[in-house]
């Protein structure tokens, strides 16, 4: 631990994990906590709490209100719930312009309809000049878990199948593209959406595990996998679908598509016997229509699970997880 709270604290990665271990939970030791999952799954309930501080506000592809909407959604739907209530805090900068909030209020009801959840609670809070940079959400969600199994690390085995419903890499990209950093300017748009009316037409397939790779990108979440099972992880490099705009800004900035945020993909584990119908499935919706087969759970070939990538030309490295902040201020 360092002395003080450094950016890649927020990253996703080792450092956030080290906080969270280190600091948090020994203050903060609930066994539900404990089980690092999206949200919390109380009986029949999950709750789930996010904060969102994107900066820009407005991206190609969506903004801090649908962000913030989806994001909640997301953290419901992998955990096999229904989306159905919704808390919203707002702390607002001195001087934000009203027109700029009515445009995230606008997404925020939209994104609300589009995935079915109710807004029902919130809470303002107004911060002087130059204190706020615009403006801060959090949110908290409650869902109703619908899945028969709801997916979870202690169901996955060895032989599921890995899948991801699309392209990796856009939200971060659009980001990238929005700040104008580094100077370039990419055609991509983020894929921020809400899983829930997607997802929920899996329920009755027999799907083990699910999480939106977020912060860190897919490498975080396959390693979270690998750290909590034990178990190896084998993707395919070939298998990863990747467009060419994000491929190119990663070319051109030395990136790993496999680290960079996603704000409307899942990655999903499967039994053998559903992965086929599971992927049909998902190739019916407009959210999965690129929907891959990654890779494959293996048996631990060491003392702690690892992720491991087949390369182009048939040899295999390993999938670390982030170390830290990649891209600060991206959800």
């Amino acid at each position: 631990m360092t002395d003080t709270i450094m950016l890649a604290h927020g990253g996703g990665g080792e450092k956030t994990n080290r906080l969270v271990e280190e600091l948090f939970l020994s203050y903060l030791n609930d066994p539900v906590l404990r089980q690092f999952d999206d949200a919390a799954r109380l009986e029949s309930m999950v709750f789930t709490t996010d904060s969102f501080v994107v900066s820009p506000l407005f991206f190609p592809g969506g903004d801090i209100g649908r962000l913030c909407v989806s994001g909640t959604v997301n953290d419901l739907a992998v955990m096999g719930a229904r989306p159905r209530y919704m808390s919203l805090g707002f702390i607002i900068e001195e001087g934000f312009p009203i027109a700029e909030l009515r445009k995230i209020l606008q997404s925020i009801r939209e994104t609300a309809d589009e995935s079915g959840i109710r807004i029902v609670t919130g809470d303002t809070k107004v911060v002087e000049r130059g204190r706020g940079d615009g403006i801060y959400i959090s949110c908290s969600g409650v869902g109703e878990i619908v899945y028969k199994n709801p997916p979870g690390f202690s169901r996955i085995a060895v032989g599921d199948v890995i899948l991801i419903n699309g392209s990796i890499g856009l939200h971060a990209a659009a980001i990238v593209a929005a700040r104008g950093e580094f100077g370039l300017r990419a055609a991509v748009e983020s894929d921020v959406a809400p899983l829930w009316p997607f997802l929920e037409s899996l329920s009755g397939y027999d799907v083990t595990f699910m999480r939106d790779p977020t912060r860190g990108g897919v490498a975080q979440t396959l390693n979270e996998i690998a750290t909590a099972t034990g178990m190896d992880l084998e993707i395919g490099e070939t298998e990863i679908p990747v467009s060419d705009p994000v491929r190119g800004l990663c070319d051109l900035l030395g990136y790993d598509p496999l680290y960079l945020a996603n704000e409307g993909k899942v990655v999903l584990l499967a039994s053998p016997r559903d992965a086929g119908k599971i992927a049909e499935t998902m190739k019916n919706h407009p959210l999965g229509r690129d929907t891959r087969v990654i890779g494959l759970v293996r048996s631990p070939s060491g003392k702690r699970g690892r992720v491991l990538v087949r390369t182009l030309v048939g040899s295999q490295r390993l999938l670390m997880p982030p170390p830290g902040e990649l891209l600060p201020r991206i959800c």
